[in-house]
Parts: C-alpha cells; sequence; structure tokens
C-alpha cells in the first residue's frame, strides 16, 4: 500500500520507521517526475528537496511552526507532505493545484509571492511578533544559495542575527545553483564550503582522540566546543555567518534525511537564530534532470520521463528573436554590454554571453542591483541591455527612477514575460510594468506586435544614449509579422477605412487582436482604422492628432488598465483639447489565479469578439444619448 497516497499531514511522519520514509522519499520521487511530465512544471529543485521537506516536517510541528518557502517553486515536496499529493494531476491548471505555495489551498502555505530573497524578512517578522506575543513556535525559513544573492535576504540576516532570543531557524538549501551555477562572491565561499573535504574527518578525528582519553572526561567535549570555531575558521570558511552573530550547523549532507533532521534537532533546541547550512543536488534522482547542463530542468515543459525530452517542440518565440537581434548588434556595437539576475537561459542572453563572455555580467538575483550598476556602466561609456522578466523589473522601480532616468543614463531594459503569462499565477504575470514605467520622465516604452517589429524597436532602443528605454514582449509563440500599409509619426497604420468611426489602437502582441476586431467591425458595417502606436511612452502627437478624427478610440493592450497606455492616451487626447470617446480595453488590475494564458484572457474579455461586442455597445449608447 503506497505510503504517499495514505498520508493526509506532516503530522504521521513522525510516526513513521525507517521503512516507510525510504518508500516515501522514493514515492515522491516518482509523483514529481509523473507529474511535472504531464503538466510541466518546476522539477529540478523539488527534486533535491525531498529529504530536506521530510526532515523539516518530522521535526517542526505545521502550521504551529511556521516554515516559509523562498521562490516557492521549491515547494511541491511540501504541498504532498500536507496532504495534497491527490492533487498533483492537477499541478499549474486552471481550479488545480498552484505551482508555488498558496494561502487558498492549506494554512500550511504562508508566503505565495515567487519573488526570491523575500523569505528571511517574512520570517524575521513572523520570529518578532511570536516574541511578541509569548508564543513558544518556531518559523523555519528555507532559501537557497541563489536566494541569498538577493539584498533583501543579507538586510533581514542582519537583523534576524542581532535578535538572539527569537526562535527561527534559516535553512540554507545550497545546490549551487539558481537557474544555472549561482555566481559572485558568496558563491565562492558557499563553493569553498560545499568542496572542502577536510573540515568534516578533522573535527571527527579530533573527537575520536578525545573521547579515548579517559583522564580527560567530560573536558573534552567543552575542549571539543572551544576548538570547534578554529578548526572551522581553518578549514571551512562560513565565518561570514558567525561573524553576523548567527549559530551555524553544517555543513550538511542534504539527501542524508536522518543527518539533516539531527541539525535541525539542534537548531530546534538553541532558542536563538540558527542557520542551517544544507547541500542538495537539483534533480536529485532523476539522471537525466542532474545532466541537464542548461538548468537541470529548472522549469520543464511537458517531456517524455524516459528522454527528458519535451512532448512537444515549441515555436520559436519571443525570447529566441531578442537571442538572435542581441548577438547581431553587439556584432556592430562593442559598447553594448548584457546584464541579467541570474536568468541568462531563460532572458535569451546566452547566445551573446557564448560569443562575448566578458561583455554580458550575471549580477545574481539582485534586480536592485543590476539596474544600478547599469546605470554606472552607461556613465562608463557603455550601453547595458538589462534583460529580465517584466515582473521582476517591479522590484527595481526605484533604481529605474531615480539611479537612471534621474541621470539620463542610456540604459536599455528589455522586459520577457510582459503581460498575462498564465500557468506560474499572480506573481508572475507582467502585467505591471508599463503602469510603473509611466510615471518615468524621459523614459521611453516601445512594445513591438511581431518578430520584425522587436528586432527594429531593440536596435532603434539601443541608439538612445541619453534616457532609458524599454522594449516588452510577452511569453510564448511570437506573433506572424502584421506589416503596415502607412505611418503617420512613429505609429504604424496597420488597415485603414475611408469612414473614420472607430479607431483601434492595439498595443505591442496585442496588434493581431485589434487587427481581428476590425475585421468584425467591419462585418458590421463600421469604417475603421487599426494602428499600432510602436513607441507607447511617451504618446506619439501624429496619434493624438489622429484620435481627434473619429468617432471612438478603442486601446488594446497586455498590461493593467489603471495608469496604462491607454490612460495615457486617453490623458494626451484630453489635454489636447479633444472630447473624442475613449473605450480602454486592457488586464482587470487584480491578482489573477493560475490558467493557461488564453483562458485568462477570455476571461478578462480580451478576445476579438468581446472587444468587438463591447465596441458596438459603447457606439450604441453614445448613438442613443445624442
Amino acid at each position: 500500500m503506497s505510503v504517499l497516497a495514505n498520508l493526509t499531514g506532516p503530522a504521521q511522519l513522525r510516526g513513521m520507521g525507517e521503512e516507510q520514509l525510504t518508500e516515501l522519499a522514493a514515492e515522491i520521487r516518482e509523483l514529481l517526475i509523473a507529474s511535472v511530465a504531464s503538466n510541466g512544471g518546476h522539477l529540478g529543485p523539488n527534486l533535491g528537496v525531498v529529504e530536506l521537506a521530510m526532515a523539516i516536517h518530522r521535526v517542526f510541528d505545521s502550521p504551529t511552526d511556521r516554515v516559509v518557502w523562498d521562490t516557492g517553486h521549491q515547494a511541491y515536496v511540501h504541498k504532498m507532505l500536507t496532504g495534497r499529493a491527490g492533487q498533483f494531476d492537477q499541478l499549474r491548471k486552471e481550479g488545480g493545484l498552484s505551482g508555488y505555495p498558496s494561502r487558498a489551498e492549506s494554512e500550511h502555505d504562508w508566503v505565495e509571492n515567487s519573488h526570491a530573497s523575500t523569505s528571511l524578512s517574512y520570517a524575521d517578522g513572523m520570529a518578532k511578533a511570536n516574541h511578541l506575543l509569548g508564543k513558544p513556535d518556531h518559523v523555519v525559513a528555507v532559501i537557497g544559495d541563489g536566494g541569498l544573492t538577493g539584498g533583501m535576504a543579507w538586510e533581514a540576516l542582519n537583523n534576524i542575527a542581532a535578535d538572539r532570543d527569537r526562535r527561527l531557524v534559516v535553512i540554507v538549501n545550497d545546490n549551487g545553483r539558481s537557474y544555472t551555477p549561482t555566481v559572485g562572491g558568496l558563491a565562492n565561499r558557499l563553493t569553498e564550503i560545499r568542496t572542502n573535504p577536510r573540515y568534516e574527518p578533522a573535527l571527527g578525528a579530533i573527537k575520536d582522540r578525545l573521547n579515548r582519553s579517559s583522564r580527560v572526561g567530560p573536558a573534552a567535549y567543552e575542549a571539543l566546543h572551544a576548538i570547534k570555531k578554529g578548526v572551522k575558521d581553518a578549514l571551512a570558511p562560513q565565518g561570514m555567518f558567525e561573524d553576523l552573530g548567527l549559530k551555524y550547523i553544517g555543513p550538511v549532507e542534504g539527501h542524508d534525511r536522518p543527518a539533516v533532521e539531527r541539525a535541525l534537532a539542534q537548531a530546534k533546541k538553541f532558542g536563538g537564530p540558527v542557520l542551517v547550512h544544507v547541500l542538495t543536488t537539483k534533480g536529485q534522482g532523476y539522471d537525466i534532470a542532474v545532466a541537464n547542463e542548461n538548468d537541470q530542468m529548472h522549469q520543464a515543459n511537458p517531456f517524455d520521463r524516459e528522454t527528458g525530452e519535451a512532448v512537444n517542440v515549441a515555436p520559436a518565440g519571443w525570447t529566441s528573436v531578442f537571442r538572435d537581434e542581441m548577438v547581431r548588434i553587439a556584432d556592430e556595437r562593442p559598447d553594448v554590454v548584457g546584464i541579467t539576475a541570474a536568468m541568462l537561459y531563460p532572458v535569451g542572453l546566452d547566445a551573446f554571453a557564448d560569443k562575448f563572455p566578458e561583455r554580458v555580467f550575471d549580477v545574481g538575483i539582485a534586480e536592485q542591483h543590476a539596474v544600478t550598476s547599469a546605470a554606472g556602466l552607461a556613465m562608463g561609456g557603455l550601453h547595458p541591455v538589462v534583460a529580465v522578466y517584466a515582473t521582476f523589473i517591479n522590484r527595481a522601480f526605484d533604481q529605474v527612477l531615480l539611479d537612471v532616468a534621474l541621470h539620463r543614463c542610456g540604459v536599455t531594459f528589455v522586459l520577457d514575460r510582459a503581460g498575462v503569462t498564465g500557468d506560474d499565477g499572480a506573481s508572475h504575470n507582467g502585467m505591471w510594468d508599463m503602469s510603473l514605467l509611466q510615471i518615468v520622465p524621459t523614459l521611453r516604452i516601445a512594445a513591438p506586435r511581431d518578430g520584425q517589429q522587436l528586432r527594429q524597436l531593440l536596435r532603434e532602443a539601443v541608439e538612445v544614449d541619453d534616457a532609458p528605454t524599454v522594449v516588452r514582449f510577452a511569453k510564448g509563440a511570437v506573433c506572424d509579422d502584421l506589416p503596415a500599409i502607412d505611418r503617420t509619426g512613429a505609429t504604424d497604420i496597420l488597415s485603414r477605412d475611408e469612414a473614420q468611426e472607430v479607431l483601434i489602437v492595439a498595443v505591442g502582441s496585442f496588434g493581431h487582436l485589434g487587427a481581428a476586431v476590425g475585421e468584425l467591425l467591419r462585418a458590421a458595417g463600421l469604417g475603421v482604422t487599426v494602428v499600432d502606436p510602436r513607441w507607447v511612452k511617451p504618446v506619439d502627437p501624429a496619434l493624438v492628432e489622429l484620435a481627434g478624427g473619429f468617432g471612438l478610440v478603442v486601446t488594446i493592450e497586455d498590461n493593467g488598465r489603471q495608469g496604462g497606455v491607454g490612460a495615457a492616451i486617453t490623458q494626451a487626447v484630453r489635454d489636447a483639447g479633444c472630447d473624442v470617446p475613449i473605450q480602454v480595453h486592457g488586464v482587470e488590475q487584480a491578482f489573477l489565479d493560475h490558467a493557461k494564458r488564453d483562458v485568462i484572457l477570455e476571461r478578462l474579455g480580451l478576445t476579438p469578439q468581446a472587444v468587438a461586442d463591447d465596441t458596438l455597445a459603447v457606439l450604441a449608447r453614445n448613438s442613443a444619448a445624442q
């Protein structure tokens, strides 16, 4: 009988024997591989934390003891151990399990934000609350070595270390990687600890020698304790944690569950902040994942479990177009450099880095630093291209505003996965960027409608050397090229009728949506012009002038409705003294549950038929009011 199938909560783990626990670990790995092979998701990170998650839930009493998972893509095992294994056939599907912790799913899930380096700050606050309220409970924060490269993690550690009587256990899940191998000085120090073979044998030899001395007796352990730090400092440089005032335990072999349990039990008894350093292997138990050099199957599309190959070959995506064009630009412009925040392959800077390794900088999971460092590169005479997911530019807004734009630095930001992304849920939708960036003086935003325009607008962006520029594009397959029939100002005209009844302004990848809406309205007997502004900030004066000649303007964008492109166009038209009615279509300003992108867009009314129907209804209301 399956151990996992009968597991309803973590309390049952504490009554299991070794044979059952070994079987449980095997069943968890089997379910992980089967579920991700079928539905897609994060495989490598979860295979690496099977024993760690089991140890956490055997030593600590969740949810009384709160367990916080940094960058929650590594929480699949936690979900299984807290009674959700039976729902993994619906992983990342609409109405099914989220790919991240979800407070709506379980009382064991505390933090569902999938942005990295945040767990220690959450845990710091929780531990302070427990202390003030007189609760004896523990808080456990699990953070990867990649997550530790974020500055916010060190801000939290600085505070955690100062509170010696708060029951907080920090577990560093050190697998040497974020997406790709972790980079930077911290990574180098942790690698020294991971790879140093001398510390544990040396300490063990000292302990054996002291125990064999009958004349020393109990003083042996005191002597061992006194020399322990000296041995550690000499053989394993983890002093960076202990110098902060944190009790340090480790390094511990993360796939030796009993060893992890002993370390966590020791940390639990300490009664103050403790850091437990656990060494794991991403993809453990599935050789194909471990051998994957790019990302050890960090995030996988549905695949054949026998080969690890994707079941369906995805069509060329927006990222691949950017990847190719960046190399072309780099060949022509030796001043162009690239910056990534631990996502070299996902954002498409890998080909650039392969050809010009000295011109691409991976700063770790540190978007704020990436942006201000880019400002410094620009001040130094280079043109940096900062490539991040659109959802992550939110984290560096202040740096974009005051470190780059204020200084009129020529920095280009390339925002991948802009707009509704779908499967990864609320925190991964890139639906905030055009609203946030709309208020940044001097900054210009380009939204290409197809691959050809992405190449062109990227080139236009890197030509700007006295202000920041942004190029943003969607997740997934790149749209077929949609040629313009004319241009006014910087605005492309995609189709035009003689009668000027409806002007459709289709932003970015919604160019095809706008064209389809236009055809539906023409079929209803209306005169329609469809345009693509290309550069959506600042609003093109030619577009404002064009809008004044129509009976209704309809804007469509893959961004939040509040403060986005439609709102900016409305303000510009009103400032010009024009009172043409404007209907703004965009993403509902809400945290959207995970589902396929097309399902979410249909739910939001961002389909050709829905926009066309809404336009006809607005025209009917306006006609009745006249």
